[in-house]
């Protein structure tokens, strides 16, 4: 019974099969049907590659990466750190920013806008 099975594996199950004619692949299957073709072997296949790391190296990579971010997580966790001096940091933040600029006020900008309007020079007719 298993042979008849692995029989069936080993005929080839497209030799009986049509190409519609007006298929617009058609000249092509048949041209690849006439060319003789060499299928790859068992033997083809490369031997294993010898300058990778061991398997058990990638655990012991990946443990350590999982590590680090447990690390990362713990080191930040909430309550583990905390905000000291900050007056004295904003104190110094401000001196190195220079003097404080007010605000302009409404009629500053107007005022803006009616001297350029007076000093603006229309363009020359046509």
């Amino acid at each position: 019974m298993s042979g008849a099975l692995l029989g069936g594996c080993i005929g080839n199950p497209f030799k009986g099969a049509q190409v519609d004619p007006s298929s617009p692949v058609a000249a092509d299957v048949a041209r690849l049907q006439r060319q003789p073709t060499k299928f790859p072997s068992f033997a083809s296949i490369p031997n294993a590659p010898t300058d990778i790391r061991p398997l058990a190296q990638y655990g012991r990579q990946a443990k350590a990466v999982t590590a680090a971010g447990e690390a990362v997580q713990t080191a930040t966790a909430e309550g583990t750190w905390t905000l000291q001096n900050t007056e004295a940091f904003a104190a110094a933040a401000r001196r190195a920013a220079g003097p404080q600029v007010e605000p302009p006020t409404p009629g500053d900008a107007e005022a803006f806008a009616k001297e350029l309007r007076q000093r603006a020079t229309p363009p020359p007719p046509r």
